[in-house]
């Protein structure tokens, strides 16, 4: 009776190609099938950390200042798809199982890192290129938000100092207007409360700490 398994030898042995070539051929056609669910890009917005997504999930977006290619050993490689790829598994983890982000960004950035492998083009130099960019823009000042953008990433993350930036771009520059303008500001704001709570949480639990030990030392 043939052994039955998810994961056959055979089709490999017949193709007499490298494992990296396969991995390479697989790669091509999951990234295609994602690239066709997108329903739209935008690279019009300033976005923390280079790429996020709206809150319906429907739109992918990139930051304005990233470069569509970088040069690796004389060739042009395209970066977007390997952002989408990582933006709609982030996205499809969090929203579907319900995962934290931590642990849905760090399995989308091994999806991520499979697909640039797979197209064989080094992690480092890939990662080296990203990295540039995300600390110019993190430098810089928040011009143009997206009032759809999908905060969670940024508030299960605890950057309060990024919200905050966001907070004020919004209310001293042209910020979104309208009903989804005025969400993002609410939004924006909700959490920065809930950050502010917990601080002075920690600070009032931390100040009885030191009451008590300063009682017991007496």
């Amino acid at each position: 009776m043939p052994t039955l398994s998810c994961h056959p030898a055979a089709p490999h042995r017949k193709l007499h190609t490298p494992d990296w070539f396969v991995s390479s051929l697989m790669m091509d056609r999951a990234l295609d099938a994602i690239l066709r669910r997108v329903k739209k890009l935008d690279r019009s917005h300033d976005i923390p950390y280079l790429a996020g997504y709206s809150r319906d999930g429907k739109t992918i977006y990139i930051d304005r200042h990233l470069p569509k290619t970088f040069r690796y050993r004389g060739k042009d490689i395209a970066v977007d798809r390997y952002l989408i790829l990582h933006e709609e598994v982030e996205k499809t983890l969090i929203d579907q199982l319900g995962l934290h982000y931590l642990h849905a960004h760090q399995i989308a950035t091994r999806a991520e890192e499979a697909a640039v492998h797979a197209d064989r083009v080094a992690w480092r130099a890939y990662d080296r290129f990203m990295q540039k960019y995300v600390k110019a823009i993190g430098d810089e000042r928040l011009r143009k938000v997206p009032a759809d953008l999908d905060l969670k990433p940024y508030r299960d993350y605890h950057d309060y100092d990024l919200l905050e930036r966001m907070e004020q771009a919004l209310a001293g520059g042209p910020a979104p207007r309208g009903v989804a303008g005025k969400v993002l500001r609410q939004e924006l704001a909700d959490y920065l409360q809930a950050f502010r709570d917990a601080q002075r949480a920690q600070r009032r639990q931390a100040a009885r700490g030191g009451a008590r030990s300063a009682r017991a030392a007496g």
